[in-house]
């Protein structure tokens, strides 16, 4: 199957949360908005901030690529300790100022997105968009754990999102990409697809042996199963 990035859904919205490690309803929340109803009885909208559609059935995938990449960003802003509702207009001047979709998966966040929202903030006087950006050296750059995110994602020569790597892991370099295995997680050594180095544990064989059997070290694969056992609690 040919696999689109911006429109092909690949991921059910709890499998992107776990990705990101993230919680389920903050994923939901960013992938199709929220709608609450104030004391005054006032109702307030909340537009969706990333790529997805409504899937038919629970767990069905509903996220592709592009919107993986844009929750990724959103998932260091987050970190940052921005909330939700100061990151949605943040995002609105994003676009607007980049002149593009899908700004948050785009290399020219990186780029240009540091210098856009330490305007916008100073603007809206919002002193928690501020905090995602510094001056270093005369320059408006991203916080350094913002930057952290951002340095894990290649771009394609489109200028849009290709790999992540995934910030959960700390002896294994796991990474997504949307042109192998149907964009589920990878060990960056070699290949092997999480769900295959997990499945071999869980069927009894001995860390050592699965470590052996896929080419990987042992902290490595020590490392998989205690994201994937704090995942599945």
């Amino acid at each position: 199957m040919a696999i689109d990035r911006f429109t092909t859904p690949l991921y059910g919205i709890a499998e992107a949360a776990g990705y990101l490690a993230v919680p389920s309803s903050t994923f939901t929340t960013w992938a199709f908005g929220y709608q609450r109803r104030q004391r005054d009885g006032r109702t307030i909208h909340g537009e969706p901030v990333i790529t997805a559609a409504r899937p038919g059935r629970p767990n069905e995938a509903a996220v592709p690529f592009i919107g993986l990449a844009e929750g990724y960003a959103l998932a260091a802003f987050r970190q940052a300790g921005v909330p939700l509702q100061r990151i949605r207009p943040a995002i609105d001047a994003l676009q607007r100022e980049l002149g593009l979709a899908h700004a948050l998966a785009s290399r020219r966040l990186f780029t240009d997105g540091a210098e856009v929202l330490y305007d916008y903030a100073e603007h809206a006087g919002d002193d928690s968009t501020r905090e995602l950006v510094v001056v270093r050296n005369n320059q408006r750059v991203f916080s350094e754990i913002v930057a952290d995110y951002l340095r894990r994602v290649d771009f394609a020569p489109d200028g849009y999102a290709q790999v992540i790597t995934l910030p959960q892991y700390r002896a294994a370099t796991v990474t997504v990409d949307a042109a192998h295995a149907f964009g589920r997680p990878r060990f960056a050594d070699g290949g092997a697809k999480l769900e295959d180095v997990i499945d071999l544990f869980q069927a009894g064989e001995p860390v050592d042996v699965v470590a052996g059997e896929f080419g990987l070290s042992r902290e490595a694969v020590e490392d998989v199963l205690r994201v994937a056992t704090r995942t599945a609690a």
